[in-house]
């Protein structure tokens, strides 16, 4: 997934990036919500980790407003603010989630993957592509029995055409789930990837559609 992280503290800010960077999401870390609404409007993201109290303003308030426009983009909210009342609000205002600090990285981790497969509509996270065994939780994939080892982005790129199994996804929307804002892409990247993938999960595991993009394909001759 490509997550958008919301928070000044710089301590906190550094553990959660290098966190879920771990766990193979892509990252960008921001601690304003103008630059927050700046990278929304630059960039399709599939979760918000937002803070509530900002240097410019309060995340309830962006929260709102971004909801308010019609943005679903899922979010999970972080804050010191631990009083029954203040998660009610959060969860009222529109937000997927409240974790209040200090809390554990990996329980962050945890919930960052429930709530991104009730968003690809998958909460079961055990998928069956032909002769592919995915468990989306663990972040692992089997072929006829046997484990496959995939690189964090391979993983990535790969997970996306997972949770959209009949979409097209074209090369820049693939990119984006691949690098942050920062990054430097080279033009083949994308190729080389999917060119592994194919190579480790099989040949027929994602179909190209020429000028337009890729989906996931189907394995084995699966239905």
């Amino acid at each position: 997934m490509r997550i958008l992280l919301v928070e000044d503290d710089p301590m906190l800010g550094q553990a959660v990036r290098d966190q879920i960077a771990a766990d193979g999401h892509t990252v960008d870390w921001v601690k304003r919500l103008d630059a927050a609404g700046e990278a929304i409007l630059s960039a399709a993201f599939d979760l918000v980790l937002l803070d509530l109290m900002l240097p410019d303003g309060r995340g309830l308030d962006f929260l709102k407003a971004r909801r308010a426009a019609g943005d679903v983009t899922p979010v999970v909210i972080l804050t010191a603010r631990d009083q029954i009342s203040d998660r009610i609000a959060g969860l009222d205002a529109g937000a997927d989630d409240y974790l209040v600090k200090p809390f554990d990285l990996f329980e962050l981790s945890a919930r960052i993957k429930a709530v991104g497969r009730r968003y690809a509509g998958n909460p079961n996270p055990l998928v069956t592509i032909g002769p592919l065994e995915v468990d989306l939780a663990a972040r692992s994939v089997r072929r006829d029995g046997r484990a496959v080892s995939l690189t964090a982005r391979e993983w990535s790129l790969f997970e996306a055409l997972v949770q959209r199994p009949n979409q097209l996804m074209s090369k820049p929307q693939l990119e984006e789930r691949l690098y942050s804002f920062d990054a430097e892409i080279e033009s083949n990247t994308i190729e080389v990837y999917i060119a592994r993938l194919r190579k480790k999960l099989g040949s027929d595991v994602i179909e190209t559609v020429r000028g337009m993009g890729y989906r996931l394909g189907r394995p084995g001759g699966a239905p």
